[in-house]
């Protein structure tokens, strides 16, 4: 299972919103998203519940406008997942009365998500149902689950820290960037290939659950950047954990076993100066 059940609504005086968010580490004084899409309001300002932390597989989903803006409409819940993290926007449709309204691009303002639509935005009090484009967000979900596989396996056998990545927009292929100094990539590239789609076919379970950052930054390896890039205000982290090949903080969604991840190709391997090193993931079926 991915996730939790997220938690109902609280309100909280708008004086007391950005004292409170420093305590307890809610995002940008509203949201947290390790706190599996617990809303918040602050004063008289909703934030959106983010239902894709409670369960990453839901395509449909019903909600309700809160506020247009000149950039799109912010909606009480949603299933779609904000550009962020390195894990590209989920695109879909919003319906409602016999009317469809392409999604083109999601982003996180403040305590809201907020809905790039094409054409006339439905006003304010709108129910609507929200559809994903499943193929895409399930291909996103793939990679993503890849990439902390190939992680996992680049640190087991190399000690590697992990430099940077990106899901690219069209979900057919990702790429992860690692401190590797002394070792040119192209001479463990078919290794790390086999041993990755080795660790993808022993169909792994992966779970996400949170923890008092305390406690997560006590367990070994969690972070695998090479710079912490947790927020010194995130009170709980949101963990990803591949059972018995990878732990680490990260706030995508995810698929639920390796195996459905499939077989991957290093369709890339490329040294980017003295330390970094590039590998360029596919999904082959």
């Amino acid at each position: 299972m991915i996730g939790a059940t997220a938690s109902a609504s609280r309100r909280v005086p708008g004086e007391r919103c950005g004292r409170l968010a420093a305590q307890r580490g809610w995002y940008r004084g509203f949201f947290d998203p390790s706190r599996w899409g617990r809303v918040f309001l602050c004063g008289s300002e909703m934030a959106t519940e983010a239902l894709f932390y409670a369960d990453s597989y839901l395509r449909d989903f019903e909600a309700t406008v809160t506020a247009v803006r000149p950039d799109g409409v912010a909606l009480d819940r949603t299933a779609f997942y904000p550009h962020g993290g390195g894990q590209p926007t989920d695109v879909g449709e919003l319906r409602a009365h016999g009317q469809v309204w392409p999604v083109t691009a999601v982003r996180r303002q403040g305590g809201d998500i907020v809905h790039r639509l094409d054409g006339e935005s439905p006003p304010a009090g709108t129910a609507v149902i929200g559809h994903l484009d499943w193929d895409l967000r399930y291909a996103f979900m793939r990679l993503h689950t890849a990439l902390h596989a190939l992680s996992g396996v680049v640190w087991t056998g190399w000690q590697a820290d992990v430099t940077g990545s990106h899901i690219y927009e069209d979900g057919g292929k990702a790429r992860m960037d690692f401190s590797l100094e002394g070792i040119r990539i192209n001479d463990v590239r078919d290794e790390i290939e086999e041993r990755l789609n080795a660790e993808l076919a022993a169909a792994r379970p992966v779970r996400a659950y949170e923890l008092p950052r305390a406690e997560a930054l006590e367990l070994p390896d969690l972070i695998r950047t090479h710079v912490n890039l947790v927020p010194a205000h995130i009170a709980n982290i949101r963990i990803v954990e591949i059972e018995g090949l990878d732990r680490q903080a990260d706030g995508g969604t995810h698929v639920a076993n390796t195996s459905e991840v499939g077989r991957v190709a290093i369709i890339n391997a490329a040294n980017k100066g003295r330390i970094n090193r590039r590998l360029e993931i596919a999904l082959t079926d």
